[in-house]
């Protein structure tokens, strides 16, 4: 139940769901109180112009990313632990599992594997029912990283977690049982902090490896690189929204997440 509420819940804490639940007031109170609908109608405009303009968006974006800037290089560790979802089953017409949004995660801990970072890779990750019947993330990751040559032997799947605080204890009986003291964290930069927090409040000594940012500094440059860049970058863009969505999710995680005692 815990699980549907997370996700079901915050929706009312996002832009697109407070738009939508203010135009559904005005939609009620047009006739009878036109005043009620007004507002309700002007707040949904603002929270949709205001959340999907590049300024605020990619601003809001860089608070959680660069949080956690990595070294140029990155130190070795005894596991590299990877969170799940990066990737999306293999349901007709995929002919295989494809990489989500968040596949970096999978190559990037392919190419610490690549580069002797650490002997082993352990992907951390459940199938939530309600997403389809299909194999546990782990699964995926673990056939994603085979194709492209990581030896099964080096791999260890943990495909009971469906959030962060059960991805944090179910890796740490693995580390336990290996006798494992330091792992390299795998995930996306937007959700390190979080997964850092919650998986060094279960004792696991961490080291942070972030990888698919979405705010660069090329990127911070050029939202003001010219007077034109400037004004376009304030007009509305589904894009902008999706990001400054994601980042208001990890906020209100990361109060939930206290809130339970879990950071």
């Amino acid at each position: 139940m815990f699980l549907y509420l997370s996700k079901l819940l915050p929706l009312f804490f996002y832009p697109l769901g407070l738009a939508c639940v203010s135009l559904v007031v005005a939609l009620v109170t047009l006739w009878k109180r036109p005043r009620i609908a007004t507002i309700a109608i002007t707040l949904a405009l603002t929270l949709l112009l205001c959340c999907s303009n590049a300024w605020l968006a990619k601003s809001l974006v860089r608070s959680l990313e660069w949080q956690n800037i990595p070294p140029a290089q990155m130190p070795n560790a005894e596991a590299i632990v990877v969170l799940g979802g990066a990737t999306k089953s293999a349901f007709p017409p995929r002919p295989t599992v494809d990489l989500s949004e968040s596949g970096d995660r999978v190559i990037y801990a392919a190419q610490l594997y690549r580069q002797k970072k650490a002997p082993i890779i352990i992907l951390s990750g459940g199938r939530v029912n309600w997403r389809g019947d299909g194999s546990p993330e782990s699964a995926d990751m673990a056939n994603i990283l085979t194709s492209i040559g990581v030896p099964s032997e080096a791999i260890v799947q943990e495909p009971d977690s469906f959030n962060t605080y059960q991805n944090a204890v179910n890796v740490q009986k693995i580390l336990e049982s290996r006798g494992i003291r330091q792992v390299l964290l795998v995930t996306s930069a937007m959700h390190m902090p979080r997964s850092l927090k919650v998986f060094q409040r279960q004792g696991i000594n961490a080291i942070p490896a972030p990888t698919d940012f979405l705010v660069s500094q090329g990127e911070l440059q050029e939202l003001g690189s010219t007077p034109k860049a400037a004004i376009l970058n304030l007009l509305p863009d589904t894009d902008n929204l999706h990001q400054f969505t994601t980042a208001v999710k990890e906020y209100v995680g990361t109060f939930i997440y206290r809130l339970r005692g879990w950071l």
